[in-house]
């Protein structure tokens, strides 16, 4: 980037995202997701991006799992990419609302079959007393409840949208005199743009 900056940040983000599907091996759709539960008490994992346009980024979950809870508390929620090949950061924070019956319904659909299974057999973030075969058990119980047939998804799963309301670039330099660019949505359909010190 340079000082002309581009003013819409999806712009941005799209570039930056496509020369990361060419550089990275694996995983360029990898994102740091930071929540806090009602208290304030943080927790942050990696989870993968699934669709993005202007209305936000969208992920997908168990509702149950420790993410999905903290996140039907508290909706705030905060977003990092970073890609190593290119020495590129991107923060994203915002508000989380779930995304519509049809999207998830949709993306469910396009899983392999035995992630759709794993949906349904996994109590996702809760306890295994028995270990790895409590998992292997219900996996077993739920391809027989279907039978070879159609797995629709569970109603306990879905997505999350992050509307963005700040997005930040940050790109490496020498000697760690880093670039960054600092986007604030405007409360009235755009975005205003400054630079920060590293």
């Amino acid at each position: 980037m340079d000082d002309t900056l581009n003013t819409n940040p999806f712009e941005i983000f799209g570039q930056w995202y496509g020369e990361a599907e060419k550089s990275e091996p694996a995983y360029h759709n990898a994102m740091t997701l930071a929540t806090a539960d009602a208290s304030g008490r943080p927790s942050a994992r990696i989870v993968l991006l699934k669709a993005w346009d202007e209305g936000g980024f969208v992920f997908y979950t168990n509702f149950g799992s420790h993410k999905g809870r903290d996140l039907q508390e508290n909706p705030h929620a905060a977003l990092l990419f970073y890609w190593k090949s290119l020495k590129r950061q991107i923060r994203i924070e915002g508000e989380a609302q779930p995304v519509t019956d049809s999207e998830a319904d949709s993306y469910f659909a396009s899983r392999p079959r035995e992630s759709r299974i794993g949906a349904w057999a996994s109590r996702q973030s809760q306890p295994m007393p028995g270990g790895r075969s409590d998992f292997e058990d219900a996996l077993r119980k739920v391809e027989a409840a279907h039978k070879g047939g159609d797995v629709l998804r569970p109603p306990f799963w879905s997505g999350f949208r992050v509307v963005p309301r700040c997005i930040e670039f940050w790109e490496e330099k020498a000697f760690r005199l880093h670039e960054r660019h600092q986007f604030q949505c405007d409360g009235k359909g755009g975005w205003t743009s400054e630079m920060l010190y590293p």
